[in-house]
């Protein structure tokens, strides 16, 4: 009797949760941004006297305004004719950005300045590579940093600190928002694989740049990080493969 209770009893558990995360998902909708205000803000000039990487967050609140205004001046439609305000290759507006919030994971859409839901829950812990087991942080004798894949830079996982692992106090646990830019090398006209995967690097930057400078110019705090854990992002965001994960830029207001 034993047996078969536990024999049915697990599927029935799993079903019960898959249940409840449709109907979550299901709750998501389509949020409607308002439109830019694009006087906002200090000149080029002095938000780049300005642009630094910030990694202590306060606990201020990110509005959606103003989410509104770095989602369109990150990527956003400048002209009449659908172009962006980042720039890329043979115009393939490859890169897409990814919205992380606490209440779920959207998809800006540039054309109707909108967030698409992907998938219910708070998902931020999910983007930074792991550490590797047994590889605290550099900063001691002895102590070896793990290697990261190639075409990664050496960067450390979100949360760490310098000289070894764990949190650093005031850093990402304020964050609200997560982006994570996302390059689609199937968009571009011709070239090899190599070269359109570069092509998909620089466009991201180029996005990311446009984050940065949004960020100095309006009091927001911002760092980019390429420490990303690709296996979780693609399964949790269904990335197609020839989808690169390739810049998070966490979004708050500087630590006081």
């Amino acid at each position: 009797m034993k047996k078969i209770y536990g024999k049915s009893f697990i599927p029935f558990f799993f079903l019960i949760i898959l249940g409840f995360n449709w109907t979550a998902a299901q709750d998501m909708k389509v949020i409607k941004l308002s439109e830019p205000n694009k006087k906002r803000g200090l000149s080029v000039s002095e938000a780049l006297s300005l642009r630094a990487s910030v990694r202590e967050w306060s606990d201020k609140k990110v509005s959606m305004e103003t989410l509104s205004d770095l989602l369109w001046a990150a990527n956003g439609i400048n002209r009449e004719n659908k172009k962006r305000t980042a720039a890329s290759a043979q115009n393939a507006q490859d890169v897409d950005i990814y919205v992380f919030m606490k209440e779920g994971v959207y998809l800006y859409d540039a054309v109707n300045h909108a967030l698409n839901p992907i998938v219910s829950g708070s998902h931020q812990s999910k983007i930074a590579m792991a550490r590797p087991a047994g590889a605290p942080g550099p900063g001691g004798p002895g102590q070896k940093e793990g290697n990261p894949p190639a075409d990664r830079p050496n960067n450390p996982p979100a949360n760490a600190a310098p000289g070894g692992p764990g949190p650093k106090p005031g850093d990402a646990s304020n964050v609200q928002i997560d982006l994570l830019l996302v390059s689609d090398y199937s968009k571009f006209g011709g070239g090899t694989e190599v070269l359109k995967k570069q092509w998909g690097a620089i466009d991201a930057g180029l996005v990311g740049q446009n984050v940065m400078l949004f960020c100095a110019a309006n009091g927001l705090a911002t760092h980019p990080k390429a420490a990303i854990s690709e296996e979780n992002m693609k399964a949790l965001l269904k990335l197609k493969d020839t989808q690169i994960v390739l810049l998070q830029l966490p979004i708050g207001y500087p630590k006081e």
